[in-house]
């Protein structure tokens, strides 16, 4: 099983389960664990071969796929008697809560997406055909390096930046092989994810300077009935560190208002 950690305040409080993305690991939400342990029970994960997970003990597959990196996070809930929790997500664990929501919709109370990915635009697809070129020649560092500058180019992104690089050095080149290999064809796989709407209630936090993600959700949310935006000033695609006390504000309430609507019924 994947490394988890928690932090519960109560049987009767709610759950919240973080996703981190690709090259990070739960680490990088030190800054909403405080105002949120505050008011939920709280589930970190480290996705398989990042963080801690990188330790465990099991016979991975040479290749992943979302269905598997979902399953994970599935066993976990399972293992800790968690018939339902709220889904906090960033980047590319957006994907994988959004597949979690697909496969096992009663496990999901709500989805708080920051950073959300549903679609990469020409740019970077083009740094993704690329990466999967050279990434069998080049070190991984050396490309992970170059996405970080183009996804957060600005001065303000740098501590987002920094603690992402940081991160994706606790990672082998194999391990980071087997994750480029998801983003093969994604919008394909997004297609489909997306395809029927969710009635799981959705709130995607996109940073105004995430000109590489927020088109795409802009033109996803104007269609989807559940789904609402909230965009944050200042801040890139890294919300949860650019702007760390409006995004808990933000999905904090959000996901407050959701157990105050279950709880009228």
């Amino acid at each position: 099983m994947i490394y988890y950690k928690t932090y519960i305040r109560g049987e009767n409080c709610e759950w919240v389960t973080f996703v981190h993305g690709a090259g990070g690991s739960s680490s990088i939400w030190y800054k909403q664990l405080r105002a949120f342990k505050e008011k939920f029970n709280i589930l970190l994960i480290d996705l398989r071969g990042h963080g801690k997970s990188k330790n465990v003990k099991r016979k991975w597959f040479t290749d992943y796929t979302f269905a598997d990196v979902s399953k994970d996070i599935i066993d976990v809930l399972n293992h800790l008697n968690i018939s339902s929790t709220h889904f906090v997500g960033i980047s590319l664990g957006t994907i994988i809560v959004q597949s979690i929501a697909e496969k096992e919709p009663s496990k999901i109370r709500s989805m708080v997406m920051g950073g959300a990915v549903i679609r990469l635009n020409f740019r970077s697809q083009v740094l993704i055909s690329l990466g999967n070129l050279v990434k069998h020649i080049v070190p991984y560092m050396w490309l992970y390096r170059l996405f970080a500058w183009v996804i957060m180019p600005s001065q303000r992104h740098r501590e987002s930046r920094s603690l992402f690089v940081r991160e994706a050095k606790k990672l082998c080149q194999k391990e980071f092989k087997r994750w480029f290999k998801l983003t093969k064809g994604v919008n394909g796989f997004l297609s489909n994810l997306l395809a029927k709407e969710t009635e799981i209630p959705t709130l995607y936090i996109m940073g105004e300077e995430d000109y590489m993600f927020l088109p795409s959700v802009q033109s996803h949310v104007k269609k989807q009935k559940n789904s609402k935006l909230s965009m944050i000033a200042k801040s890139g695609h890294v919300v949860n560190v650019d702007q760390p006390d409006e995004f808990n504000r933000l999905s904090i309430g959000f996901i407050q208002r959701q157990h105050s609507r279950v709880f009228a019924r």
